[in-house]
């Protein structure tokens, strides 16, 4: 609606973001592994403040991230968008600790979301402008997605349990 100004204008088409992955429009084998529609990613929420800066951010590092550009758009374009006071408090927003199951490792993690500046892997805090970060944006405790790591390869991650961050009063 009016509340989203740009946020629709020249967005890739997400299915081209994570070859191989289960929005790959070649892809039918992965796509068994996500929700019973195959190939569709689950339904993601975000407060539109954080929709309106991700969207800027994800525009001005298209030319140098391409794929993670292109995903964190994609994810913004269908987010159900929510005031800050609204938003349900399973869902992972910015600064929000996401611990989540790695499927194909067996590995637990919990890491804040956060922005490139504050991104820290030795203090477990992970930039919304990687693959992963980009992909946990907006899912809920039990919902589980297919992106590509560092190496590409496809992992499956399981959210377990979301915090969010203190309020300021």
């Amino acid at each position: 609606g009016a509340a989203r100004p740009g946020l629709g204008a020249n967005i890739p088409d997400r299915r081209t973001a994570l070859p191989g992955s289960a929005t790959s429009p070649n892809s039918r084998e992965s796509s068994t592994m996500s929700k019973p529609r195959a190939g569709k990613r689950p339904a993601i929420h975000m407060i539109d403040s954080e929709a309106e800066s991700l969207s800027n951010l994800a525009m001005a590092v298209e030319d140098r991230l391409p794929q993670v550009s292109a995903m964190l758009l994609g994810e913004i374009t269908r987010a159900v968008l929510h005031k800050t006071d609204r938003i349900p408090p399973d869902v992972i927003t910015m600064h929000a600790r996401a611990s989540f199951l790695d499927d194909a490792s067996g590995r637990d993690y919990s890491y804040e979301l956060v922005y490139p500046k504050d991104a820290d892997i030795a203090e477990y805090r992970i930039s919304v402008l990687t693959l992963v970060g980009a992909g946990l944006i907006g899912l809920r405790e039990g919902q589980s997605i297919l992106c590509a790591d560092r190496d590409g390869r496809e992992r499956k991650l399981r959210i377990r349990k979301v915090q969010q961050p203190a309020k300021a009063e």
